[in-house]
Order: C-alpha cells, then structure tokens, then sequence
C-alpha cells in the first residue's frame, strides 16, 4: 500500500503545484453543493489518478477539487466509496490515506442517514458523537504499518469534542434542527426492515448509513482529528414505516444541504 499511496501522491502533486491543503472533506450522496462555496484551483477526476477508485453511483461526481473555503485550503472529494459497491475496506479507505500524505490536518465527512430517534425528523441534521460499526470487516484488517499508524488505535474517542460543541453552538446560532447522535454502519445497499430498524434502535443508534465509519477508523489510525455530520434523510421508525426511495432521499438531501454547508463552512473557519 505504501508504494501505491506515494505513486498516487505523486501524480497529484504534479497536478496541483505548490498547493498544500489543510483540511479534507468528504461528501456523501446529494451532499456535493459544498463546492460551491469553494474557490477551486484544482480538479481531479478520480478515473485519471493511479491507484485511485471509481465511484460506481451515478449520483456520485468522482472528482478531488482543491481549493480554498473560508480562507483555509481544502482538499474536497466530491463522491465517496461504498462497501456494497464491490470494492474492499482498504480500496475504499485508500483516498483517506492519500489525504493524510498530502497533508491534511483535519477530516470533515459528511453523508445521508436515516433517522432511528424519533426525536429526529427528516431533513434535520447530526452531528456524530460516536457510532456503532455493524460491516463485516475493518479497514484495518491484515499486517499493520506502523510508519502509518499502531496495530490497535484507540477508538474511545473517534469524533473531535471540541469541533462537535462547535458544531452544535453554529447550530443553535443560526437556528438549525442540529441534533448530536450515535451512527450506525451497515452494508447496503438495501434499506432496512422494520425488524432491523427496531434492533438498530435498541442498540442504541440514532442514526443508519452505509458508509463514514470505515473512513473514521482509517483517519483515527493516523491520527487526523476527526467531524463528520449527516443530513437525515428519511424515518426509520418501525411503527409508522413507509416505503422510500432513493429519489426521496437524494432530494431530501439536496433541500438539507444548504444548512449542513451553513455549519461546516463556519466550521472550517475557526480552525
């Protein structure tokens, strides 16, 4: 891996001069407008860059932008890879680790989820302060370098305090449904029964998505702090369950989006 991440770090820096970014953001599905508040210099389709994988949705763009946001310089891959879509925990995690060699100093990721509290209504926004990990397998799995990080990173503190109280103070100033939860990692791609809602629920989530957590490990691994929030896109709640679809929810996504973008790009600006 560490022959392919330097090949990959390589081209990109051939690509993008003397640009050296601070933060990474990753952007999950519908959740590519952030962009938009950018200044981008530089944009990389992910087809063209060695070692890098595709992304198979077609609601996923597939491109590195990097640029500046709010006066720090950023690193935003717009469309994330997914475990149902075939690849392995290191192929999805890979970007992380060519993040972390460019020489980003934070994470911020982002998804779609849907909410198991009742409390939490669609269209509202969590910022995660822990989460539960119910794929197969970690990231981490097989013979470890230590160059990138230890055999057995803690995890007792994955998500960053002090961005997440950040975070929700943002919130509250701008008077945006923010709530702070536990999220849950599952395979997909298929959305849950009401049996699993239920079970999810008791385990103590607040929130299912099929991705994020295998990024987080990779970044806690490396030692990179950590926010990551989710736009709750639909009700898992058994009692009153209704059928969803994946256009409900990219739209769901697209009319939270501006609010998440509100909160991050502040975010960003007080590191």
């Amino acid at each position: 891996m560490f022959q392919a991440i330097h090949e990959t770090v390589q081209y990109i820096k051939q690509k993008i001069a003397d640009f050296d970014p601070e933060i990474g953001i990753v952007l999950g599905t519908g959740l590519g407008g952030l962009v938009t508040e950018m200044t981008i210099e530089h944009s990389l389709m992910y087809a063209n860059i060695p070692n890098f994988p595709i992304s198979t949705l077609e609601f996923h763009s597939g491109k590195l932008l990097f640029g500046t946001l709010n006066g720090k310089k950023v690193v935003a891959m717009q469309g994330r890879l997914h475990y149902y879509e075939g690849y392995s925990m290191q192929q999805i995690t890979f970007p992380i680790r060519v993040l972390k060699a460019l020489g980003i100093k934070h994470l911020f990721v982002s998804n779609a989820a849907g909410s198991l509290n009742p409390e939490f209504k669609k269209g509202d926004l969590m910022v995660i302060c822990d989460h539960i990990n119910l794929l197969p397998e970690s990231p981490l799995r097989g013979r470890n370098d230590e160059d990138m990080g230890p055999r057995f990173p803690d995890m007792s503190q994955p998500y960053h305090h002090q961005l997440i109280e950040s975070a929700l103070a943002i919130a509250a100033k701008e008077d945006i449904r923010c709530h702070k939860g536990v999220y849950v990692a599952v395979t997909g791609p298929n959305l849950e029964t009401k049996a699993e809602y239920k079970y999810l629920r008791i385990i103590g989530g607040d929130a299912v998505g099929m991705s994020t957590v295998p990024e987080v490990i990779v970044a806690k691994h490396m030692s990179i702090p950590v926010f990551a929030i989710s736009v709750l896109t639909d009700e898992g709640f058994p009692e009153v369950l209704l059928p969803v679809s994946l256009e409900e929810i990219i739209e769901t996504a697209r009319i939270a989006e501006p609010k998440m973008t509100q909160i991050l790009s502040q975010l960003i600006a007080t590191l």
